[in-house]
């Protein structure tokens, strides 16, 4: 987890929370074990990302997710440490490498026409199911 938060930069916007990295690093061991341990129990329940607007070059406003700092870090540990990877489920596609909405999709469809296909249901299904 010190690995991780290391990596992380500390100059980033904040996210709901309003927690900086110096708030973060004033207990900062403590910080990381709390953090730990609830990851490992199951208890750990992450934040919604605070979401901003920025402008594009047409105009238009681009919706981005600010996590907090404490899921940034959870989440570059995540994805340095393939230990984790055991603990997944083959259907959680999130912040995972190799892993993506596309593939969540791609997933989602697969489970569908095989079990439209095992109970041979595919020609009574929803024409909706069809459009993903």
């Amino acid at each position: 987890m010190r690995e991780a938060y290391s990596l992380i930069r500390k100059d980033g916007a904040v996210g709901v929370d309003g927690k900086t990295s110096k708030d973060y690093e004033r207990n900062l061991e403590e910080n990381l074990q709390s953090l730990l341990g609830r990851f490992k129990d199951g208890s750990y329940r992450a934040p919604p990302a605070r979401r901003v607007y920025i402008p594009k070059s047409n105009g238009e406003l681009r919706a981005l997710g600010i996590p907090t700092f404490e899921r940034k870090v959870l989440e570059r540990a995540m994805l340095m440490d393939p230990i984790y990877e055991q603990d997944f489920q083959p259907v959680s596609f999130g912040f995972r490498p190799n892993c993506s909405a596309h593939k969540a999709l791609q997933a989602l469809w697969n489970s569908i026409m095989r079990e439209a296909a095992a109970s041979s249901t595919l020609p009574q299904l929803s024409k909706s199911y069809l459009l993903l």
